[in-house]
């Protein structure tokens, strides 16, 4: 069953991903894999500092899956160094930064249904 998730997770939205700066441009997700986060409390302190900047139209937080994702209002960005900054000045550790056009709703039920099968 999680193969078939992923493929069909890869399938609707994997091939919008990106490494790149330059691609941000049209991304409407940024999704942050962070190492240090074991609570509420933490994800609650990282949403409400990243809801702060004016481009954020959105926060997710998996604690169990490491995931930050954060959903842009229109052609706005934030840049990869303020995400960065933010959370490691927070005291968490960004292992990987990937810009997205994958919704965030997708997102939360991908996750979701991975907690589904546990």
């Amino acid at each position: 069953m999680k193969r078939i998730l992923i493929a069909l997770a890869l399938a609707l939205g994997g091939a919008g991903v990106w490494a790149g700066p330059a691609a941000a441009a049209g991304a409407n997700t940024v999704e942050l894999t962070v190492d240090g986060m074991v609570c509420a409390f933490c994800a609650q302190g990282i949403e409400k500092s990243l809801r702060e900047n004016s481009a954020t139209q959105d926060v997710f937080i998996s604690l169990e899956h490491h995931l930050v994702a954060v959903a842009l209002k229109g052609k706005q960005s934030i840049p990869d160094a303020e995400l960065k900054r933010v959370l490691t000045e927070a005291g968490y550790t960004v292992r990987k930064l990937e810009h997205s056009r994958q919704p965030l709703s997708k997102i939360k039920a991908i996750i979701e249904s991975k907690a589904g099968e546990s």
